[in-house]
């Protein structure tokens, strides 16, 4: 199947994404996130506030090891994380169904340029204080009875648009 070993896959090109994990309180759903980040090879997962970190057998059991392979930073406040990329010169936005957020099948994304996208803790969102600092708000269109999506579901389906558009 040609994978990558651990080494090769530190080695390798990455997408330019950071995925920013805002008070993510299933250790499940981090363990999610690494998977899907190791999948599309993004750059970095920033942890933050209550979100786990690893070493943890149960984000293990759901990484599947890639918690080994992508990068992580852990922040106690959001807001150092996203100051950080914002002098790293990232693009900063936020998975969130806010006023003026744009839908996830509408966005254009630029080649060369660098992103970040918050995700929010699975009740109450991305903090308030994360929205207002960033560049703006992503928003996955949902035509069900429900109008909103686990968490680590909701990064799978960004990433990959992020992958098809600047991969």
């Amino acid at each position: 199947m040609r994978r990558l070993n651990i080494a090769e896959y530190k080695k390798s090109e990455k997408l330019p994404l950071v995925l920013v994990l805002d008070n993510i309180r299933s250790i499940h759903n981090v363990g999610s996130f690494f998977r899907t980040a190791d999948a599309f090879r993004i750059g970095r997962i920033f942890l933050c506030g209550i979100t786990g970190c690893p070493p943890s057998p149960e984000i293990h059991k759901t990484a599947l090891g890639a918690e080994e392979s992508v990068d992580w930073e852990y922040f106690q406040d959001v807001l150092d994380a996203l100051q950080q990329l914002r002098a790293e010169g990232y693009t900063i936005l936020a998975a969130e169904q806010v006023s003026g957020s744009i839908k996830l099948n509408e966005v254009q994304l630029e080649k060369g340029k660098k992103y970040a996208v918050i995700f929010g803790h699975e009740v109450f969102g991305v903090s308030q204080s994360a929205v207002d600092f960033c560049d703006g708000a992503l928003e996955i269109p949902q035509y069900g009875t429900k109008h909103s999506l686990n968490v680590s579901v909701a990064g799978g389906i960004v990433v990959f648009e992020f992958f098809r558009q600047i991969g």
